[in-house]
């Protein structure tokens, strides 16, 4: 795509609403800048960047002990670590290996930037040397944003949500991410979620400096989550792995990690909603390599979606919660994006990988797309934001009223496309497209154009 056209496409869509203006401003995301990083003409050279330590398996949270340093502040979220004995753990560990620790606990769901901006305030005042995030995703992002802002004081958030934009780190505090939940992988990514509750937009930060020194991988903290969250994350870990290998920075190094991540969670991910813990201590690796493949190879819409829907109703009572929103709308996108036939071609490689059969191209997308709808009735998640509950379950009549969907359609939709994720996507939606799409994920039809 030429920059004449890139360029033309953005302010096509700047000038549909004045909001995205500010969100343009906001978040300074550009085609360019990633274009320019990953496929301009002649332009070979690609990074792929991972911990550079990682513990896996069953006690591996005591990898703590060996940690060198002074000081260590923990960063948790709500109470299941605690209740669970595994933040008293980590607690402990730390100061086997000499650390004075300070806790930052109630980091809530879908961190704020308020909540970011409180605990880099508490890390400039106690000034560790090591940062432990442990927990889900959200006290792992939130902590990510926290290093950014305890490292160099003076940042604003704008600034930390310009794509590939944040300084270097490491001159203060080294990250250690242990998670607890089998999704996000924010532990091996380059990625963090915060949302801005005023403008109910959750902005991804992006730059390879968050990628944590250190990743902690024990199965032994995923097997408390509860049914919910093993469909939600599961999916949210299935939608990395296809959207990392059909990316458009896709390389050989992504690949097999997000072909077997694939493989895992389709043998693994419905009997571990189920119970089976054997099945859940695999799930905890697989969304891991999905999380590796995506951190080098970006994702596409169907997080840009999930992003910019994901608390734009938040003032009816719910949020859409991030793995459900991407369940719900993978296979709108993928029927979008095999328009492309290089997407599709790819597709079709997911579809061999998962044996699924089919003869043609379009024959192994429809039955990719069928076999997602399907994981989806097993999980217990619903096929459309129309029928999406307050409570994540499906029912008759969603929690989002469709006068108020389609009055914000345009918006979210324009939101969307300036997503830091947008520019990976195999097929760039205009703003037209871009809200049919999301008219397809409200009603659950078809996508034909």
């Amino acid at each position: 795509m030429t920059k004449l056209v890139k360029c033309y496409k953005i302010i096509n869509v700047i000038f549909s609403n004045y909001s995205v203006l500010m969100a343009a401003i906001f978040i300074n995301i550009t085609r360019e800048k990633l274009y320019k990083k990953y496929h301009m003409e002649g332009f070979t050279m690609q990074r792929f960047t991972l911990p550079r330590d990682l513990y896996h398996g069953k006690g591996a949270l005591e990898a703590l002990k060996s940690f060198e340093g002074k000081k260590a502040i923990i960063c948790v979220g709500g109470g299941s670590m605690k209740r669970f004995g595994f933040l008293d753990k980590a607690e402990a560990y730390l100061k086997e290996a000499g650390m004075e620790v300070k806790l930052f606990e109630g980091i809530e769901p879908d961190p704020s930037v308020e909540t970011v901006m409180k605990g880099a305030a508490a890390m400039a005042e106690f000034e560790p040397d090591w940062i432990v995030a442990i927990g889900g995703g959200s006290p792992i992002d939130a902590a990510k944003a926290m290093w950014i802002k305890y490292e160099y004081p003076d940042i604003t958030f704008e600034d930390m949500c310009k794509v590939f934009g944040i300084p270097k780190l490491r001159k203060k505090a080294h990250f250690c991410a242990i998670s607890s939940t089998s999704g996000t992988a924010t532990e091996v990514t380059a990625f963090s979620i915060i949302t801005d509750y005023e403008k109910g937009i959750k902005y991804p930060i992006a730059d390879f400096e968050i990628t944590p020194d250190v990743a902690i991988v024990d199965p032994e903290l995923a097997e408390t989550m509860p049914q919910k969250l093993v469909a939600h994350t599961g999916m949210d870990a299935m939608t990395h792995a296809i959207e990392a290998y059909v990316s458009t920075a896709n390389s050989d190094f992504t690949d097999p990690l997000a072909l077997h991540a694939i493989e895992m969670i389709q043998h693994d991910l419905i009997d571990s909603y189920n119970g089976d813990m054997a099945k859940r201590d695999a799930m905890h690796n697989a969304q891991c390599l999905a999380g590796m493949a995506f951190s080098n190879a970006l994702l596409g819409i169907v997080h840009s979606m999930a992003h910019k829907t994901g608390a734009a109703f938040a003032d009816y009572g719910a949020h859409i919660i991030h793995g459900a929103a991407n369940a719900m709308y993978l296979p709108k996108v993928i029927a979008f994006n095999a328009k492309d036939e290089t997407a599709k071609e790819r597709y079709g490689v997911i579809a061999d990988f998962m044996k699924l059969g089919g003869e043609t191209l379009d024959e192994k997308v429809e039955l990719l797309i069928k076999y997602l709808r399907g994981m989806n009735d097993d999980l217990n998640i619903p096929h459309c934001i129309k029928n999406y509950g307050a409570d994540s379950y499906p029912t008759e009549q969603g929690f989002v009223p469709e006068e108020v969907f389609l009055e914000r359609l345009p918006e979210i939709a324009a939101n969307a496309i300036l997503d830091a994720c947008t520019g990976s996507n195999p097929r760039q939606p205009s703003q037209e497209e871009m809200e049919k799409l999301l008219k397809c994920c409200y009603y659950d039809t078809e996508v034909d154009f």
